[in-house]
């Protein structure tokens, strides 16, 4: 939505339910953004039914995004832990989510069903971004395959490509020595992790692998852990 200092303005649906929920007033202070950097500040004008009409004021270019840009690409897992997941891993600086459909997934999407849950997601990265202040929403990417994933993250030359594995030769995952201006990016796998054959190709694309210790983690507490130490 494009906001400009001075502009009146009808708050979507979502927003409007949630001034209402705060039992705010005409004259009340709400701080507005559209996802793309800073912030607004904006006065309610009207209070309606269902509506609520606002005049938007200064812009602030205040940022709260980690300064290493961490991509997250998870196996697709049973329905209520992705929503956990996407939430958490946007509060805690997630650059993007691209979510993957792996040979040991739970959750089976695709079609017009993958981009509902896509979509759904998104949302969910919206509300996690109002909750934490976070001005910059990550994009929540369409479900692929692990192998057509693979192949445009080879033509696009992703730096700091990084597997978690639980194979004996896997590195400790630490941001010691990795340069904090460039962008990482993390596969994960679903319950169960990768198959052995999807590690294997994902290093032959050259992902380094990488471990967060002895013990076994679940699918959506693994990447979460691992984007606590990087972002």
């Amino acid at each position: 939505m494009p906001l400009a200092t001075g502009a009146e303005l009808e708050l979507p649906a979502g927003a409007a339910r949630h001034v209402q929920v705060l039992r705010l007033q005409p004259g009340g202070v709400i701080t507005l953004f559209n996802g793309e950097g800073g912030e607004f500040e904006a006065t309610i004008e009207q209070m309606g039914r269902a509506s609520v009409r606002v005049r938007i004021g200064g812009h602030s270019a205040v940022e709260r995004e980690a300064l290493r840009p961490v991509h997250l690409v998870v196996g697709l897992m049973a329905s209520e832990r992705m929503d956990w997941l996407v939430e958490k891993a946007t509060e805690l600086g997630a650059a993007s989510l691209q979510p993957l459909l792996a040979e040991r997934s739970v959750l089976r999407l695709s079609g017009e069903r993958a981009e509902k849950k896509r979509a759904h997601w998104q949302a969910v990265a919206v509300a996690a971004c109002e909750q934490c202040g976070r001005n910059r929403v990550p994009d929540v990417h369409p479900v692929l395959g692990l192998g057509d994933w693979l192949a445009a993250a080879a033509s696009a030359g992703a730096h700091g490509a990084c597997v978690l594995s639980l194979s004996p030769d896997a590195q400790p995952l630490a941001p010691t020595g990795m340069d904090a201006r460039h962008a990482i990016t993390l596969l994960s796998g679903p319950e169960g992790g990768l198959s052995p054959g999807e590690e294997a190709r994902a290093r032959q694309a050259g992902f380094v692998p990488m471990t967060l210790g002895p013990r076994v983690l679940r699918a959506e507490t693994a990447p979460l852990a691992a984007l606590s130490r990087l972002a």
